[in-house]
């Protein structure tokens, strides 16, 4: 398919299959390389839930759940991000076996994977995390973050649960070699609401479909008489913590994307 695609574009464009195999270089211009490393100091608030009996055996292991707020919950005022979701549902039980790791997004940002990566080398680091069982899910803007955080780093998550997100396909459709096992892999359920207007259910459908692709049986809940709000529907779902459990990243092992 990959090889019909780029005959296609080299007959519309008038480039030889040759010509594009062995290109020259361009006139009037130099072939240049340059090499840099870039660095950035991250951060965030977050709210930290532990379930009532973690710590009693200081060899167990937990899974970690990591959710992402949508975009009314940013600023500054970390409290705000109980509003809805598993740190609000956690306030009312003491045993939801997970730990849930809530960081707040800052007003006028997006989800940034750098960040997140880093506050994961945090909590791994300083908490007793199973690291094959090591979760993301988000809704609205978390939703979106949740596609381009899991998709990016497919191997390190044991599933993925999306709520009335979107994201870059191109992820899936061109991801890099190295990631396609993992994305292939990788547990995908998406949820959205039928009568969303402010985030399309198509968007979530055409993650699932570039999943779907490729191998993967990513699965989609629509909840047709449901607008926006659909994460209320979602997050009250039993079966979604279930879902979660029942998966693990088999053989992961944490490794350190940042340093103190």
């Amino acid at each position: 398919m990959k090889t019909t695609l780029l005959l296609s574009l080299l007959l519309a464009t008038g480039v030889s299959l040759t010509q594009a195999q062995n290109p020259v270089a361009p006139t009037h211009q130099t072939i240049k390389a340059f090499q840099r490393k870039i660095t950035k100091p991250v951060n965030a608030d977050y709210l930290l839930f532990l379930p009532q009996d973690y710590g009693k055996d200081p060899q167990k292991k937990w899974p970690l759940m990591l959710f992402l707020h949508g975009a009314g919950e940013r600023g500054s005022n970390v409290t705000k991000v109980a509003a809805h979701g598993p740190p609000m549902l956690v306030q009312t039980k003491a045993n939801f076996p997970f730990i849930v790791v809530s960081p707040q997004c800052p007003e006028g940002a997006r989800w940034d994977n750098d960040v997140l990566l880093g506050l994961l080398d945090e909590i791994n680091a300083s908490h007793q995390v199973d690291a094959e069982r090591v979760y993301l899910t988000g809704l609205s803007m978390g939703g979106y973050g949740s596609w381009s955080l899991g998709l990016t780093h497919p191997e390190i998550f044991a599933a993925i649960a999306p709520v009335c997100g979107g994201g870059d396909s191109l992820k899936v459709l061109l991801a890099d070699p190295k990631k396609v096992a993992s994305l292939k892999t990788l547990p995908v359920w998406a949820f959205h609401g039928g009568k969303d207007n402010v985030v399309k259910p198509e968007e979530s459908q055409r993650m699932v479909d570039a999943l779907r692709k490729i191998g993967n049986e990513a699965k989609l809940t629509i909840y047709p008489e449901t607008g926006h709000d659909s994460w209320k529907e979602a997050y009250a779902n039993e079966e979604l913590y279930s879902w979660l459990l029942s998966h693990k990243r088999l053989g992961a092992k944490w490794a350190p994307h940042s340093q103190k």
